[in-house]
């Protein structure tokens, strides 16, 4: 296998660093964005789930469920 050497090209970036670290954080995936608001599902039954979820600044009335397909959609607006 063959090696390259990149550190000349470290030489030309000098005080970018902060700017290629902002870069680098932007492009990352981050996982916990992509579960938000923490949820639980627990099997309760052949046929049977409930769902858990830590929305906090929300009562019952602020949340609206609804079922399409497969899917089921959960919205709220703080009041």
């Amino acid at each position: 296998m063959r090696t390259f050497d990149l550190s000349p090209l470290f030489r030309s970036t000098v005080g970018f660093d902060h700017l290629n670290r902002v870069l680098d954080a932007a492009t990352r995936i981050d996982d916990a964005a992509l579960s938000y608001p923490p949820y639980n599902i627990e099997k309760l039954g052949e046929d049977r789930y409930r769902i858990t979820m830590a929305v906090a600044g929300f009562g019952e009335n602020d949340l609206e469920l609804t079922a399409k397909g497969n899917s089921l959609l959960i919205a709220g607006k703080a009041r």
